[in-house]
């Protein structure tokens, strides 16, 4: 059991196992001033040390009370008013006077209860946005520590494909879907050819409060990562990845037209009809265009034949008559 002279060292020992709204909000003096006449009834002596850990009991490892606690940020005020309201009227009540133990359970239960019921209806805060940030808008108040927790995601987002063709204008922006503070500062930096987020790789491009890095003619230089790192004084808040792929244009032509030379055939290797054109049935088969150019052929060779016996019957009808005439000289 704790002397006098040793109640400041018990108070110490017994909350520094766990801590909860109970010792955030309550002085160590109102908490002896509370324990002070704390008596046990199956022995009729008083004993501090048991009502400290009747407190840490109730209070301290009490989940409904630290989750009563979890408060959005700034209303910590209002969760030690909650408890002075429940706690320093027994504590002016039981100061220097003897009461034994059920009735310090009764009371600290009770003043447990209302805390619960009161704290609970204080604002909650939902306003952690995943994935990735450190988000202190999102922070909740935490009765265990006695602080408010930030929202427990990495500072590293996931990366972002970005495609462009080469010779384009690029633009990258740096968001999140949380707020920001005022005191920004925004580094980019940028990996090239890579996909990753190891960080030595990077080499800095750009340092100030633009969000928006900006490449007005695209080539295959700039195919890489790019890191967008967003400062709030000192501390980094939040680190974005984009992966920028760079697609030449000779390559992305070859492409479309493979692609409409894909579509404009249907299956079999048959030609889409034109659009307003009769139906796909109603398209020559293959056999019978086959069968027209062959003929077509045939009629060009016999036509380049007629032509040349022509010319030759014609070039031997004019040769007779020059033959008769020497005849008729020499007789």
């Amino acid at each position: 059991m704790c002397t006098s002279a040793l109640w400041l060292v018990c108070v110490s020992l017994l909350f520094n196992t766990s801590l909860s709204c109970y010792q955030c909000f309550v002085d160590v003096q109102d908490s002896l001033s509370l324990c002070w006449g704390h008596i046990l009834t199956m022995y009729n002596v008083r004993n501090v040390d048991a009502c400290f850990r009747k407190l840490d009991r109730i209070f301290n490892n009490n989940e409904g009370v630290i989750e009563a606690g979890r408060v959005g940020e700034g209303y910590e005020k209002q969760l030690k008013e909650i408890l002075d309201k429940e706690i320093l009227p027994m504590v002016k009540e039981f100061n220097q006077k003897l009461n034994k133990d059920t009735v310090y359970e009764e009371r600290l239960q009770t003043a447990a209860d209302n805390f619960i019921a009161a704290a609970s209806k204080l604002p909650r805060v939902s306003g952690c946005i995943p994935p990735c940030g450190f988000q202190s808008a999102g922070a909740v108040y935490n009765c265990i520590t006695c602080q408010y927790d930030s929202c427990e995601f990495p500072l590293d987002c996931p990366v972002q494909e970005i495609k462009v063709m080469e010779n384009s204008r690029t633009r990258v922006w740096c968001e999140v879907p949380f707020h920001l503070p005022n005191n920004i500062e925004v580094v980019w930096r940028f990996a090239e050819e890579v996909k990753t987020q190891q960080v030595d790789q990077f080499e800095e491009a750009t340092a100030g409060l633009d969000r928006l890095y900006s490449i007005p003619s695209t080539n295959l230089q700039h195919q890489g990562t790019y890191q967008c790192e967003i400062y709030s004084g000192q501390r980094s808040i939040v680190r974005l990845y984009y992966y920028l792929t760079v697609t030449p244009q000779v390559v992305a032509g070859h492409t479309e037209l493979q692609e409409i030379f894909d579509l404009s055939l249907l299956p079999g290797g048959q030609l889409l009809p034109a659009p307003g054109g009769p139906p796909s049935s109603l398209l020559p088969s293959p056999l019978l265009l086959t069968a027209c150019l062959t003929a077509l052929l045939l009629l060009l060779f016999l036509s380049l034949g007629a032509l040349y016996w022509s010319s030759i019957s014609h070039q031997t009808s004019h040769a007779e008559p020059a033959d008769g005439d020497e005849e008729s000289g020499q007789m």
